[in-house]
């Protein structure tokens, strides 16, 4: 079975954008996320934190800031 992509969601956790636990910009969903790479989405700084090092690991890290998602 193929495996749902959910684009406003964490891609490192998968909690949905919109949840209280997500971290938003100055605290308010309204100003959309606090945190996103150019692969989507992240809930926090932990998942910030934890993706920045899998793709480190991976030898695939981001050569420039992403745009936010939200904003496309």
């Amino acid at each position: 079975m193929l495996k749902h992509f959910n684009p406003r969601a964490c891609v490192e956790c998968g909690l949905p954008y919109g949840h209280a636990d997500f971290a938003y910009h100055s605290g308010r969903s309204e100003n959309g996320p606090s945190y996103w790479s150019d692969r989507g989405l992240l809930c926090s700084v932990a998942c910030s934190t934890a993706h920045f090092e899998r793709r480190e690991k991976e030898g695939d890290v981001m050569k420039e800031p992403a745009p936010n998602p939200l904003e496309r």
